[in-house]
């Protein structure tokens, strides 16, 4: 009779266990509704000003705005025209400058980077801690600080005004932050490969290239998309160091001219944005599936 009285017991417990632990897992009907609203409400408010840039670009410029806006208002491609032709600036160099000097940053910011995290992480040399304190120190200050000292830098290596000057101060503001990222990646990678690699007759160098890299993948791709983030879009520094000729501006640079002190061309601007936008949202596309194994590869290590 005792045994089956804790049996009886035991089946009530879990009974009564199993409609807590149901209630647990659930989310009431107005939780639901509240979460799903915060959702619905937070991404309105993030994609709205892009559709209104979008809209706004298919619209003639005394119509972008006016004191009653519509969606859709006379809608023509002419801003897209007229900016792809080069009636309203030469865009085409514009974006021909940016790429180059975007991808030049990402290809010499991402092998510095990658060469010296992975020198930081396996090797131990005089310096070493002080490289690393220097990579987080130059982090805390902001771009405006660093205008006039980089002015300096570049006037007396005779780049001022040139691409590759404004490549190299990119790479001053992107190395760092990459570098930090790139160690960690390292870090999670064993060592027995670097080993196995040099018992197979691999160089030092042999070894990075051929071997831990590949493993790096995700931390590259989220190194190289900040490092042409940042130099795909900055505006400071183009606007210092590059020259006034309107055929060596960048795009972030040559949009200035749709908006001056005198007139506003804001179709035209809007539409030049988008095209601006478009190979952003490429490399995105293409770096994507690494982007969350690359912003927490390394945080945890097993």
């Amino acid at each position: 009779m005792s045994v089956d009285a804790a049996a009886l017991r035991s089946a009530r417990g879990e009974t009564r266990a199993a409609p807590t632990a149901a209630r647990r897992g659930q989310r009431s009907r107005l939780a639901s509704i509240g979460l799903h609203g915060a959702l619905v409400t937070a991404s309105a408010v993030a994609v709205f000003p892009i559709l209104w840039v979008l809209v706004t670009s298919f619209k003639p410029d005394t119509r972008a705005v006016s004191p009653t806006p519509r969606l859709l208002d006379e809608s023509t491609v002419d801003n897209y025209v007229d900016v792809l032709s080069g009636a309203r600036g030469d865009f085409l160099a514009w974006f021909g400058n940016s790429v180059t000097i975007a991808g030049l940053s990402t290809l010499v910011g991402v092998f510095v980077s990658a060469t010296t995290g992975y020198a930081v992480s396996r090797f131990r040399f005089p310096g070493r801690r002080g490289l690393m304190l220097t990579f987080l120190v130059t982090q805390m200050f902001p771009f405006a600080v660093l205008i006039v000292p980089l002015h300096n830098i570049l006037l007396a290596l005779g780049l001022l005004g040139q691409p590759l000057g404004l490549v190299l101060v990119y790479c001053t503001t992107t190395v760092p932050f990459c570098t930090l990222m790139l160690r960690e990646h390292f870090d999670a990678v064993p060592t027995d490969i670097d080993e196995a690699g040099r018992v197979d007759g691999l160089s030092p160098f042999g070894v990075f290239w051929r071997l831990v890299l590949p493993l790096a993948r995700p931390g590259l791709a989220v190194t190289a998309f900040y490092s042409f983030l940042t130099a795909w879009g900055e505006v400071a520094f183009a606007s210092a160091f590059l020259s006034v000729a309107d055929d060596s501006k960048t795009l972030s640079v040559g949009l200035q001219v749709f908006v001056q002190q005198n007139r506003a061309e804001w179709g035209h601007l809007a539409a030049a944005s988008v095209l601006v936008a478009l190979p952003a949202v490429v490399v995105f596309y293409l770096v994507q599936r690494f982007l969350v194994g690359g912003l927490t590869g390394g945080a945890v290590k097993g």
